[in-house]
């Protein structure tokens, strides 16, 4: 397969160099890599082409988590399709290899890949990955939904493959989406009765050591993203994966750092409340919603359209 790596970026002149070096360096060669930079700041778009990525230039108002992400892949040749972010570190020369691997099974039409923290993640956030990316492999297809309800529409475009044939016939990402626009592929392909696989030896490093305020508002997104895509929440409240993540974490924390559980609590708490709002978010002024979003340009492209 002809493979296209897709990577949309912002101000991340301190990363880029090294990730695109790393995708060089493994042993299956990506046919092309496209850098997709929203007005940069600082020197992003310059190193991404000194290092031979394909760079498209789009308004920073423009940027849309599907759309941008399908506007890359309009101008890609790849037969499957990698994505990541500009953050995420392949750990070692097999990650391309290990990611579209599955591929080569033709009832597996996308993959995810597993994310570590390092050294310098605090103790909740390396719970977090280790929660959500699990040693062990697995696919999943529809027969699972009754028993994964909705996890088993899980699926990170931090770094995951899509064979491109199907994720043109599933409709690609949405487009003007919060978040989760890979958690609405993953959907489709699934309830199309095609298979996911997760596939833990492609590995990258990505983490976050989010403050309880970022976590409210990331949360935030994610409720108002189930807010306005509520079909998905027949398959399984989100509630319910959110109580098992706190009991685990508070497990994980009392056999590893106990000091770090009334964090965990705290921030849990942040957590859950910035998901109610989100449900909610209609009935909140669009002012406020700016503020307390992280992805405040979703809201100033609503404002421009309405």
């Amino acid at each position: 397969m002809k493979v296209s790596v897709i990577i949309p970026t912002l101000n991340c002149e301190k990363t880029i160099e090294n990730l695109l070096k790393r995708l060089k360096n493994q042993t299956q060669k990506a046919d092309e890599v496209i850098v997709v930079d929203s007005e940069s700041n600082d020197n992003t778009a310059e190193i991404a082409e000194e290092e031979g990525a394909k760079v498209i230039k789009i308004k920073r108002r423009d940027f849309d988590h599907g759309g941008t992400r399908n506007f890359a892949v309009e101008n890609s040749t790849g037969d499957a399709i990698i994505f990541l972010t500009q953050d995420a570190l392949p750990y070692d020369e097999y990650f391309i290899e290990n990611i579209v691997g599955p591929l080569k099974n033709s009832d597996v039409a996308a993959v995810y890949g597993r994310q570590i923290a390092n050294e310098d993640a605090i103790p909740t956030e390396k719970f977090a990955r280790l929660f959500n990316y699990p040693e062990k492999g697995f696919i999943k297809s529809k027969e699972n939904i009754k028993e994964l309800r909705i996890k088993a529409f899980f699926f990170s475009n931090v770094c995951s493959a899509i064979r491109r044939k199907e994720f043109e016939q599933a409709g690609k990402f949405p487009d003007n989406t919060i978040m989760n626009e890979d958690m609405i592929i993953a959907s489709k392909l699934i309830l199309n009765g095609y298979k996911i696989a997760y596939s833990p030896n492609a590995i990258v490093i990505h983490y976050h050591n989010y403050s309880p305020i970022k976590q409210f508002k990331r949360n935030f997104d994610i409720g108002v993203f189930f807010s306005e895509n509520s079909w998905i929440l027949k398959y399984g409240k989100a509630e319910g994966e959110g109580i098992k993540f706190l009991k685990d974490e508070i497990e994980f924390l009392w056999n590893n750092d106990k000091k770090w559980i009334i964090y965990a609590i705290i921030d849990n708490i942040f957590r859950y409340s910035g998901y109610q709002c989100g449900l909610k978010h209609k009935f909140i002024p669009l002012f406020i919603k700016k503020r307390i979003s992280m992805n405040t340009n979703y809201w100033l492209i609503k404002e421009r359209r309405f």
